[in-house]
């Protein structure tokens, strides 16, 4: 390409060859568009056809590609411009070394869009010039997207690779279908699905905490039986045998806090740590056969 570049343009920028690629260029600008317009065309028929069949998730899908096909569209139209742009300051671009202020954004978005349209050797070509015109630091800021490099936003955002968001696609969707008197429900039909589900949900929270009450270790008697009183006298003697059950639980607390005496000249005499377990055992034994 570098060679016949140089045919075309020799060492210097000349304004008649310039001239000559970009009208190329828009000759395959509009071979490109009316190619896309197709595509955004059978995409939007596809999700009309979806959403008369009331698959309004399909749909949703759908709709990505409808958005990408009218992206690459705008695209198009803004690089046309740009060419209609430098063409009317071509003398501007021919004496100038450094890239003037008022073509800055013109210059840098195509130079930005010439990595991200495989499909446009024109454009690859004159990204070329561009360079050689302006310098490899300039072409290389707006490629690589640097601070002030000048490139439109709106077509940054275009060109992206990222999935377009939901609520593009559900702009987008709502378009099409007011375009074809189709009623659109999807968020009714999602927003009643979400309220199902949470009622579903709360319910099964209500049937679940009593069962895992149920299940847990270490709760006394009394305490896993407390929907399952009689009467008001039942739940009174269930509480006050729990009462008495944690009377008894402190006076063993107080009675295995007390120091035990221990005469080391006596072999008989337990070792502090067995007679401390041998009490504690004892203790509890005793008052919980207290409580019943």
């Amino acid at each position: 390409m570098g060679k016949k570049l140089d045919a075309l343009f020799g060492r210097h920028f000349k304004s008649s060859k310039f001239k000559a690629l970009v009208n190329v260029a828009v000759s395959r600008l509009s071979v490109l568009k009316n190619q896309r317009r197709s595509r955004c065309s059978l995409a939007r028929s596809d999700v009309v056809e979806l959403l008369n069949l009331a698959h309004h998730d399909r749909a949703l899908l759908r709709v990505e590609q409808v958005i990408k096909e009218q992206n690459m569209l705008d695209v198009f139209v803004m690089i046309e411009g740009y060419f209609h742009l430098l063409v009317e300051r071509i003398n501007l671009i021919e004496r100038e070394k450094v890239c003037p202020e008022e073509l800055k954004e013109a210059v840098s978005s195509l130079l930005f869009a010439s990595t991200r349209c495989g499909e446009f050797p024109e454009l690859q070509e004159m990204r070329a010039v561009l360079t050689s015109q302006f310098g490899k630091e300039f072409a290389g800021c707006a490629i690589e997207l640097l601070n002030n490099c000048g490139v439109n936003l709106k077509m940054v955002q275009k060109l992206s690779t990222r999935q377009p968001s939901l609520e593009n696609r559900m702009k987008v969707l709502k378009e099409i279908a007011s375009e074809t008197n189709i009623i659109l429900q999807i968020e009714e039909t999602s927003s009643e699905a979400t309220e199902e589900k949470l009622e579903i949900e709360e319910k099964q929270n209500q049937h679940n905490i009593p069962d895992e009450i149920e299940n847990m270790e270490g709760l006394s008697d009394s305490m896993k039986t407390t929907r399952k009183y009689k009467d008001v006298a039942d739940a009174a003697e269930a509480a006050f045998k729990s009462a008495a059950y944690a009377a008894a639980a402190a006076r063993a607390a107080v009675e295995l806090s007390r120091p035990e005496s221990h005469d080391p000249d006596d072999q008989n005499s337990p070792h502090p740590e067995q007679r401390k377990i041998s009490d504690k055992h004892d203790a509890i034994k005793c008052t919980l056969q207290t409580t019943d």
